[in-house]
């Protein structure tokens, strides 16, 4: 797997890939990404709404679409099955990973799928091209292969209580975890899913926003009891930042992750 780029890389190859802007925002938190995309992008980027690309049938937020509905999107966006497409976000919550994961899931070349490591700020302060104009998309037939085993529901989780055939780790913050703060949607109670462990994602950055290093994430992995011999499963608050966690985890063993689409934002309604 080729799970992260470096902006020197991408800066160098710059004209031979897709790029995708995935920035997604809380939904208090008062930004609207696509008018920032307009403002200011990375050079031949096109902007990828991570809520409209998403199952318009749930009343959950930006859960996983049908094969169908994915191969749509990809042929809309000018997308081949041999791009190698590198996504980035401007995002406080990392969303690009949330896309990445969307790629493998629906069966995308593992290794023709990145994550720009350090994301948008790191290539701001790095004085690489910018632009405001928008990507020239010629219309493609994008095919998908949806691979299951990449997912969880609630069942699935709530049997795993009893049965603790894999574990649950829970990207949200320690305060979100234990209940102690709101959930940012309204209707959702506090508090975590019975016997997850919590690994807040902001724990697998560096202060520029890049990744830490394989050693330190087999770290952070092993401090937080997390047993690499187990099944692991992800959630969060509605699936996003869960592929951060995901991607780590995919940098530590290799494996493709599986994610809990429907998350807090579907277990807390109960």
């Amino acid at each position: 797997m080729r799970q992260l780029v470096t902006t020197e890389w991408l800066e160098k190859n710059i004209n031979k890939v897709k790029i995708l802007d995935a920035t997604w925002c809380l939904p208090n938190s008062g930004r609207n990404a696509e008018d920032e995309f307009k403002k200011n992008h990375i050079k031949n980027s096109i902007f990828f709404d991570i809520d409209k690309n998403s199952s318009q049938n749930s009343s959950l937020p930006h859960m996983l679409p049908s094969s169908k509905e994915w191969e749509n999107i990809l042929s809309n966006l000018g997308i081949n099955n041999s791009d190698h497409v590198i996504i980035y976000d401007n995002s406080n919550v990392f969303s690009s990973c949330r896309v990445w994961y969307t790629f493998i899931y629906f069966g995308h070349n593992t290794d023709l799928v990145s994550v720009l490591d350090g994301n948008f700020i790191k290539w701001l302060k790095e004085n690489r091209a910018v632009s405001k104009e928008a990507a020239k998309i010629f219309k493609t037939n994008y095919e998908a292969e949806e691979n299951l085993s990449m997912v969880i529901n609630k069942d699935q989780v709530k049997k795993n209580i009893l049965n603790k055939k894999f574990q649950l780790i829970d990207a949200r913050s320690n305060e979100r975890f234990l209940g102690l703060q709101p959930e940012p949607r309204q209707g959702l109670k506090s508090g975590h899913i019975e016997g997850s462990i919590n690994l807040p994602f902001q724990l697998l950055l560096n202060e520029d926003r890049t990744l830490k290093k394989k050693e330190e994430l087999v770290k952070i992995f092993n401090e937080n009891k997390i047993d690499k011999n187990k099944d692991i499963a992800f959630t969060c608050g509605s699936g996003v930042t869960a592929c951060i966690l995901g991607l780590a985890n995919s940098i530590i063993s290799g494996k493709k992750p599986i994610i809990y689409d429907g998350s807090w934002s579907e277990y807390g309604l109960d």
